[in-house]
């Protein structure tokens, strides 16, 4: 059959594997194809447009088709499009690095270029295992993490993530991790709240820390926003106590701020919120703004003079990938760090996320399905469930939220949702105006599924 006489969602259902998606699941709701973009909003072939709720996968950070960072990254593919980072550099990613370092947090002043956020965190664990091995405690070779975290999708940063969902598969391939119990904070087993916490659930750290930190060459989390979980957020106060059962066991502390950086959280990075630096930062997402595939990981001098020597020593850290350093991507995360200065971005974030919240109480907090409306920043979740009162799920095979995402998407919404927890992420540009139609949409869609009896 000649392609050409197909709509383009049943050519890419010829060809196309789409990412995270049961692929039958297409058989009755089919790509949706974009045309453009523009702002918060994105247009298909067929002339609808719908709110990007979710930041496309949480990357896109001050809207789509921004014409200042288009105008950057014009500009730079007509002076160099890519070069070879070993031996090579080039402006944009000097002056990147210059600028990171004026707003992380301190004593992160060496950077590591890679493609995505994967690579940035798989390129985290490899420097902290070398690192030991390098400083006389080759035994340290085992990585702690949270569960219920999520660090991406290659081998190793699937093994420090604790999601069945992801991980369950091909555990016989995984790295052997220590999982930790990570904070839940609306199903307390310790019956605290988030927002007056002692976090005396840091007792599974602590247990975990004096049993393998010996063997342990970092502790990885996402500092107070676990995304992938269902935007499960918990008090600075854990990940301050994180940093200190790190510190008096000798174990790298790594910050995943793939999702959670540039103002994600309210603060330019979450790590703030606790007064703490980690000893590795990774970073990507709102990097470049969503516009394109670059990581940077971030490290101590520490860190990095445990790999300077002579080279024969053999102490080179030799990971790489092709697209290192891009200038492409370089020159747009350069104009996101203008915009978020010039337009005091994080300021104009911060009143629209108290509006937010209110507006998502006034919203929600009624529905008798709603077990917890929690946020950070702009991050708004809203977690369904069956029974507030015991705050027991509805079954999985019901796909709850799943139902709530369709109805949504026909009116014009993108909510991707995490199993039955729909969340706002918007690009921080958002109007309340935009808010106030995305907050409605939402709202209508639920109690289609899930009417008030």
């Amino acid at each position: 059959m000649n392609d050409n006489n197909l709509t383009w969602a049943e050519r890419d259902l010829r060809h196309i594997w789409h990412p995270c998606s049961q692929m039958k699941d297409y058989e009755d709701l089919p790509p949706i194809v974009v045309e453009r973009g523009k702002g918060v909003w994105l247009y298909d072939t067929e002339g609808k447009k719908y709110i990007d709720i979710v930041s496309s996968w949480w990357a896109n950070l001050l809207g789509h088709a921004n014409p200042r960072i288009n105008d950057a990254i014009k500009e730079q593919l007509d002076r160099l499009e890519h070069v070879i980072f070993a031996n090579f550099t080039h402006e944009p990613a000097i002056r990147l690095a210059e600028q990171l370092t004026e707003i992380l947090p301190p004593g992160l002043t060496r950077f590591h270029f890679n493609d995505n956020g994967s690579a940035a965190i798989e390129c985290a664990l490899k420097m902290c295992f070398q690192y030991y091995y390098q400083t006389g405690k080759p035994e340290k070779t085992r990585f702690l993490c949270l569960s219920e975290g999520y660090h991406g999708e290659t081998i190793g940063a699937l093994s420090v993530g604790s999601m069945d969902l992801y991980t369950k598969l091909y555990r016989p391939i995984m790295l052997d991790t220590v999982h930790i119990d990570a904070p839940d904070c609306y199903r307390c087993p310790y019956g605290q709240t988030r927002d007056n916490c002692a976090c005396p659930c840091i007792e599974k750290a602590e247990a975990a820390f004096a049993a393998h930190a010996k063997e342990a060459a970092a502790l990885i989390v996402e500092p107070l926003l676990q995304g992938s979980a269902g935007m499960r957020v918990y008090p600075p106060l854990y990940l301050k106590k994180l940093r200190e059962l790190c510190d008096a066991y000798d174990v790298k502390l790594i910050a995943d701020e793939i999702a959670t950086g540039f103002g994600r959280t309210g603060t330019m990075f979450a790590c703030e919120q606790a007064g703490i630096s980690p000893d590795v930062m990774c970073l990507s997402k709102g990097l470049t703004g969503g516009y394109m595939p670059m990581s940077v990981t971030c490290v101590t001098e520490e860190i990095y003079q445990a790999f300077y020597a002579d080279y024969n020593e053999g102490k080179a850290f030799l990971h790489s990938h092709t697209y290192a350093g891009n200038p492409l991507g370089c020159a747009a995360a350069l104009a996101v760090q203008r915009i978020l200065r010039e337009d005091n971005i994080l300021a104009k974030a911060k009143e629209n996320a108290q509006y937010l919240t209110a507006k998502m109480t006034e919203t929600f907090a009624e529905h008798p399905n709603v077990g917890e409306i929690r946020h950070i920043g702009l991050i708004h979740a809203v977690e369904f469930v069956k029974d507030r009162g015991t705050k027991d799920p509805f079954a999985a095979k019901k796909r709850t939220g799943y139902a709530i995402f369709r109805r949504a998407l026909a009116k014009g919404l993108l909510l991707r949702p995490l199993g039955d927890v729909i969340y706002f992420n918007p690009p921080l540009t958002i109007t309340k105006a935009e808010l106030d139609t995305a907050v409605q949409i939402a709202q209508a869609a639920t109690e289609e599924i899930l009417p008030r009896r």
